[in-house]
């Protein structure tokens, strides 16, 4: 399978009855935190610049040359922010290489079920095709999905809602027909105005707006997907 481009034949006679969940990546399938935040504080102390725990972690899930305007200033150059960018990721991969990936809870089994029972599955991330592909074969479902949108794929970041809309696209599965999962504010807004409803999971912190929320994946009810997309699907 290429994992970057959709398994399902576009104009298919299954296009209206298709159902799809859109996942976040870091954060919501993957516990990666720890791996981003050593390898930001690395590149950035070879940098010269000293960065908080709190300053990453507001910036988390964002694009990476959104970070590094903030942290660098609006005159550091495009070649400036690539090239520090492009070491965060690789330092990232890495990590993950050595360590592993682990999944958080309930992820890998939510995965595991809705291809089999009917929903095309998609990872739309901020984070780079590379991270990506790295990440789901470390957590060992890279086989389950059948897009993935990523930071290459995108000109702009969430809240924008284009990462989403280019993996229902993919998908070819209609925006009102997908559900997105997210564990950050800006990607519940991005749902939003993608037109598509969602699942915000947070362990810790305020809860999201999202359609539904829960601290876990392994709180929803086993029929948490389909209730959600057919109460949306009534209310129109």
């Amino acid at each position: 399978m290429n994992p970057l481009t959709s398994r399902i034949m576009p104009g298919s006679d299954s296009t209206l009855a298709a159902r799809a969940v859109i996942w976040d990546l870091d954060g919501t399938l993957a516990d990666s935190e720890e791996y981003h935040w050593l390898a930001w504080q690395q590149v950035m102390a070879d940098e010269g610049i000293a960065i908080t725990h709190d300053q990453f972690l507001a910036t988390f899930g964002q694009r990476n040359d959104t970070v590094l305007t903030g942290w660098l200033g609006a005159d550091a150059s495009e070649a400036h922010r690539d090239r520090i960018g492009e070491t965060k990721e690789a330092a990232f991969r890495r990590l993950v290489g050595t360590r592993g990936c682990v999944a958080l809870p309930g992820a890998l089994d939510w995965v595991q079920r809705l291809g089999p029972s009917g929903w095309r599955q998609a990872i739309a991330s901020s984070a780079p095709r590379a991270n990506i592909e790295v990440m789901i074969e470390g957590l060992g479902i890279a086989g389950d999905f059948d897009a993935i949108a990523s930071s290459e794929d995108v000109t702009v970041g969430k809240p924008d809602p284009q990462v989403f809309l280019i993996a229902a696209s993919r998908l070819d599965v209609p925006p009102s027909r997908c559900i997105v999962v997210e564990d950050a504010a800006a990607g519940v807004e991005a749902a939003r105005r993608a037109g598509m409803p969602s699942v915000g999971v947070r362990a810790n912190g305020d809860a999201l707006n999202a359609n539904v929320f829960a601290r876990s994946l392994a709180e929803l009810g086993d029929t948490a997907f389909d209730r959600l997309l057919d109460g949306m699907l009534d209310e129109k």
